[in-house]
């Protein structure tokens, strides 16, 4: 089992230099179509800079009631929660 050529080695016996970078070219090309890797559409999507984030609590029906009446009334917490 000795002389064992890689295709590597094979590539560059057989094939031009012109001929050799035309064929990884091609290999990238269709590797990139099914595999990960940088593409066109590929990692997250970007988020528009308009939309806020909305945050969930959980509180109870009276604790929400009570936000909901502080906010359309404009209160001022640190003024109330001074004694």
């Amino acid at each position: 089992m000795k002389n064992l050529k890689t295709n590597d080695d094979l590539i560059k016996e057989l094939l031009s230099p012109d001929e050799q970078a035309e064929l990884h070219t091609s290999v990238e090309k269709e590797v990139s179509k099914h595999w990960g890797g940088l593409r066109k559409g590929a990692g997250r999507k970007p988020k528009d800079k308009d939309k806020l984030l909305c945050f969930n609590i959980r509180v109870s029906l009276e604790e929400k009631i009570f936000l909901q009446y502080a906010r359309k009334h404009n209160l001022d917490y640190s003024q109330l929660m001074e004694t």
